[in-house]
């Protein structure tokens, strides 16, 4: 039996296992994808808002050759971190269950089964995308997620949203080649874009360079072309591609199936305590995004590392009562 079974592999669960490891605790981490799999799934040319510092686990060193670390440092420096303290984890190994008896966890996943005394959820919520819930967006030309400009060089593109990630593609798929309108459903770009780069795109949709329709929602995506709604009345433009960058959402299911209490209006928040981060079933504890429920900005590296601390401390405390 496991002292600790942390599911998620990505920054915050390696976190948790290097407080493990200070412990002596017998521990494991299951991840479902590759080691810090949300960054590896990010956009190639992303840069990150905070410093490296900020994206530090435990003091050890993030030496970035720029002022804001990009998605391959970040992927080497959680890597070396990985490797060079031997975390245990098993990588694409998915949970499918969760319970719990009156002492125990018990976890199944598409390997094994395995017993645990604690069980820490440190999942991301890069897996299910918000839809837009309109016809044609199963359509193959529909994509929840953005890689890199080169398909959508010369070709008519859409892109749905205006958060980071959505201003980050429009920007990147115009100087590729691509023709790019965003439909953003606001009045404006948002205010949390990157203060280095909302200016540019302002300038960008200023100039027509890149075109932007505000208070819009698209209607219907069709093979050709996409119909939305303004405050003018109906549009339809040509389309080869909508990107559609509407934020994602985190996976509640293993929560549910041990009767984790989540709050009852739209953000359907985690019921935990902050002070040691374990949730209303006792030795279940949250660490990282998850903790936000569908507020998914609310969390990132740089503030949720302290979760893996709170609850080693909690873990600590549990152990010298028993």
């Amino acid at each position: 039996m496991k002292d600790v079974l942390i599911i998620g592999g990505g920054p915050i669960g390696i976190a948790c296992a290097l407080e493990c490891k200070k412990n002596n605790w017998d521990y494991l981490i299951i991840e479902k994808g590759a080691l810090t799999n949300s960054l590896f799934n990010y956009p190639k040319n992303m840069t990150f808002f905070s410093t490296s510092e900020k994206l530090e686990l435990d003091k050890i060193p993030f030496i970035s050759k720029n002022p804001k670390p990009d998605r391959d440092e970040a992927l080497e420096y959680y890597r070396r971190v990985a490797t060079s303290h031997a975390i245990a984890i098993h990588l694409f190994e998915t949970v499918t269950a969760l319970s719990k008896t009156k002492n125990q966890f018990l976890i199944t996943t598409t390997k094994a089964t395995y017993h645990a005394k604690h069980v820490i959820i440190a999942t991301g919520f890069y897996d299910i995308p918000n839809l837009l819930n309109v016809p044609g967006e199963q359509l193959p030309k529909v994509s929840h997620y953005y890689k890199e400009a080169h398909p959508y060089a010369m070709q008519n593109v859409i892109v749905v949203g205006a958060s980071n990630s959505s201003v980050d593609a429009a920007l990147e798929i115009y100087r590729k080649g691509g023709h790019v309108t965003m439909l953003v459903r606001d009045e404006a770009i948002g205010k949390r874009v990157k203060y280095w780069v909302r200016p540019d795109i302002i300038n960008r949709i200023k100039e027509e360079h890149i075109k932007a329709y505000f208070n819009a929602n698209i209607i219907e995506i069709r093979n050709s072309e996409v119909v939305f709604d303004t405050l003018e009345g109906t549009r339809s433009i040509p389309n080869d591609f909508v990107v559609a960058l509407t934020g994602y959402m985190p996976d509640f299911t293993l929560l549910q199936q041990l009767g984790v209490h989540l709050s009852k209006d739209a953000n359907k928040r985690p019921e935990y305590d902050e002070t040691t981060m374990e949730t209303n079933v006792k030795g279940l504890y949250l660490a990282g995004v998850i903790c936000g429920g569908m507020e998914t900005h609310k969390w990132f590296i740089e503030n949720s590392r302290i979760h893996a601390k709170k609850i080693a401390t909690a873990l600590r405390k549990n152990t010298a009562s028993n």
